[in-house]
């Protein structure tokens, strides 16, 4: 019997990833809204289909999770830099989450959650890829758990050129986290090293710091710990940085793939 009254919830693993149906997310009433936190704490990303969301309702949702986030140098639209604009084309030489990641770790709160609404998307291609942290970090030894635990890195951001023209929001940020942090709702344990943020290990050498985060990185990309979405128009995914790793594909050029996402602020880890 399912626990949830007002959303059905399908699972796309038993590790991560969850489709939610029967839900307008621009009409939440307090007790779908709990419902649907309920199952991203569980599943930890979501993904919702043909949301017809606009600007507004997209911030909206946004904010029911918490104050939103101002990413450091990315495009936004209609004037505001809480809605950060997603777009890839034929003419980009980029794009946007390459490489395996957890939003903006560099910054001293690093983001609790993304909310990504695609308005156009492929003919085929330009899945998103989401890895469970949970799942990297239990999947560890237990000597390697406990080498970790006392350990913090650095995540360093450099954004420089990478939007082209746009002028930064503000300075580039860096920080020190720890390698292991605890999610403050769930209280379960995650890995918290990313290929596209963290540089170092701090009390290593560098060639031991470079080894361990090549280890780390390799490890927490297993396709055992992995989800796969396949983009429609006007699907939306919401996914949490604060246990999760994600990795877009461009595997579409020259067509176009764009949308807009909505973050919001976290604390700092712990």
């Amino acid at each position: 019997m399912s626990p949830f009254e007002h959303i059905k919830v399908e699972p796309l693993t038993p590790t991560i990833g969850a489709t939610v149906s029967g839900v307008d997310l621009s009409q939440l009433d307090d007790a779908t809204f709990d419902e649907i936190h309920a199952a991203w704490m569980q599943h930890l990303v979501l993904f919702f289909r043909d949301q017809k969301l606009t600007p507004d309702a997209h911030l909206a949702f946004g904010r029911r999770l918490g104050p939103l986030h101002i990413h450091p140098a990315a495009p936004y639209a209609n004037d505001n830099p809480e809605l950060m604009v997603i777009h890839t084309d034929k003419d980009s030489f980029r794009n946007n989450c390459s490489g395996w990641h957890s939003d903006v770790s560099a910054d001293e709160e690093p983001p609790m959650a993304s909310v990504l609404h695609l308005h156009r998307v492929p003919s085929q291609g330009s899945d998103t890829l989401f890895a469970s942290m949970y799942a990297a970090y239990e999947a560890l030894s237990e000597t390697m758990k406990a080498f970790l635990g006392d350990l913090t890195a650095e995540h360093v951001s450099n954004y420089a050129g990478t939007y082209g023209d746009h002028k930064p929001q503000r300075e580039f940020p860096h920080a020190t986290h720890p390698v292991i942090r605890t999610h403050p709702v769930t209280g379960r344990k995650a890995l918290f090293v990313n290929r596209g943020f963290t540089r170092r290990i701090n009390g290593l050498a560098p060639k031991e710091s470079t080894a361990l985060l090549d280890f780390l990185f390799d490890h927490a990309a297993s396709p055992a710990f992995q989800c796969r979405f396949q983009w429609e128009a006007n699907s939306v995914a919401m996914w949490d940085n604060r246990c999760t790793q994600h990795l877009a594909i461009w595997d579409y050029f020259p067509e176009t793939r764009s949308g807009l996402r909505v973050t919001v602020t976290g604390d700092r880890p712990t």
